[in-house]
């Protein structure tokens, strides 16, 4: 456990974390420690996200049983922090659980999903619970790719609000996640409706939509 990982333990008695977050944190399942070559030879998709230039990088390794469509194996590492190392663990569980979910199953997890599952985390960290979502699907992308399965790769199309700053419905959903509460602080970290303006009933609608589904509110 490193400097970081042992601050966030620490910071448990001052932060609001659900006890299935602290134990999933102090008690990470199929979580790789130290070196990731065996692993790495087993899995047939590999996912990363983010960087540990950053602060925070998230890998995720998959075995899929090709007969039955099932991801049969999710080991996953991270550089990140106690939100992250809980939400990837839990995630890992939900995929396998009853034996594994299939494929198509899998792509359809949201990081909601995994809020759920934890009992929520502080307002400030809920963005940490998208690295694990991310790099699940970047994982079963290149599984996909590498077996010539490129087909069944969901379309995420990115949906343009602002036409005027090119800001998308995944630009809004990701500055909720980092912390806008309100129509300010999503222009401020957008600059969403700052050209014609046409686009700022959809936008708030959008920033209302986002907060709702991970059940934030208003600041």
């Amino acid at each position: 456990m490193d400097n970081q990982q042992k601050s966030e333990t620490d910071a448990f008695t001052e932060w609001l974390y659900s006890d299935i977050v602290k134990d999933h944190f102090t008690n990470p399942r199929n979580v790789v420690f130290g070196d990731d070559a065996e692993v790495l030879k087993e899995a047939n998709g590999v996912g990363v996200v983010g960087s540990p230039v950053c602060g925070d990088m998230m890998k995720v390794y998959i075995v899929v049983d090709a007969k039955a469509d099932r991801i049969v194996g999710f080991k996953w590492k991270t550089f990140g922090c106690a939100s992250a190392i809980a939400s990837t663990s839990m995630l890992s569980e939900m995929v396998l659980t009853d034996g594994g979910i299939t494929v198509e199953e899998a792509f359809k997890l949201r990081p909601q999903d995994i809020l759920a599952k934890l009992g929520g985390l502080p307002e400030r960290k809920i963005h940490c619970s998208v690295l694990g979502d991310k790099a699940l699907r970047e994982a079963l992308r290149d599984y996909l790719v590498k077996t010539g399965q490129e087909e069944r790769i969901p379309a995420e199309p990115e949906r343009t609000v602002c036409h005027c700053l090119q800001v998308t419905e995944a630009d809004i959903e990701e500055a909720v996640l980092h912390g806008a509460r309100n129509f300010e602080q999503l222009q401020h970290r957008t600059k969403i409706s700052t050209g014609c303006g046409q686009c700022e009933p959809e936008a708030r609608r959008l920033l209302t939509q986002f907060m709702d589904s991970y059940g934030l509110k208003e600041g």
